[in-house]
């Protein structure tokens, strides 16, 4: 059972979120709050696996509440940023702060329950051209931030390929290795920048121009 909680202050979008949710046999919304001065509190109460977190909210932002989850030692949940444009520059802040992946509040359906699972199994929810875009008009430049990373000429390989959005299996297929082969690479390619996930890897990449945000992957 994946346990989820909801952050948004709009009650209507909560409502909505948890009929979503609570129809799917896998998924439990353990909780709701309306700002994100609620969320450290109530993550600790009910130790959920996955939080669904407005960006903007009046008093604390999903940013800060961000911050404040990826900071503590206890389990922390994934967390997955709810907006409504996909070029905002509070979404780029909320990657930097440790979002796992952002979802459009006008996404359908589906794709929200697909994107909870998607993370709540350790996977970042990545769409290429939305992140490739949003680095592209909020990116700040981190210089040679991975040049001096040290990044191998496979390692460098594998994350131009998660950066198309490609699963481990997939990079496996298309560089004819052994899935442990890959997950070993990514380990590494997140370890050398700090990264918390492959989301961050990807932002990272792109701020220090080691993949062209203007260009396609």
């Amino acid at each position: 059972m994946i346990r989820v909680v909801l952050v948004d202050d709009e009650e209507l979008v909560r409502a909505g979120l948890r009929a979503i949710l609570d129809a799917e046999r896998d998924i439990e919304v353990l909780g709701e709050a309306s700002d994100g001065s609620e969320v450290p509190g109530l993550v600790r109460e009910l130790a959920p696996d996955v939080v669904l977190m407005d960006v903007r909210m009046p008093a604390v932002d999903g940013i800060t509440a961000t911050r404040h989850l990826v900071s503590m030692r206890e389990a922390r949940p994934r967390v997955l940023m709810l907006t409504t444009f996909g070029n905002d520059g509070y979404v780029y802040d909320a990657l930097q702060a440790g979002a796992t992946g952002f979802l459009l509040k006008r996404a359908r359906p589906a794709e929200i329950v697909q994107a909870v699972r998607t993370v709540a199994e350790g996977d970042s929810l990545l769409f290429p051209a939305a992140v490739r875009d949003l680095v592209a008009t909020q990116g700040r430049s981190r210089g040679d931030a991975l040049r001096g990373a040290g990044l191998t000429e496979r390692e460098g390989e594998v994350l131009r390929l998660v950066a198309r959005g490609l699963s481990n299996a997939e990079i496996a297929r298309e560089l004819v290795v052994g899935v442990e082969t890959v997950k070993t690479h990514v380990g590494n390619v997140l370890a050398k920048l700090g990264a918390r996930d492959r989301t961050q890897a990807v932002v990272a990449a792109y701020e220090s121009g080691f993949i062209d945000p203007r260009r396609p992957v």
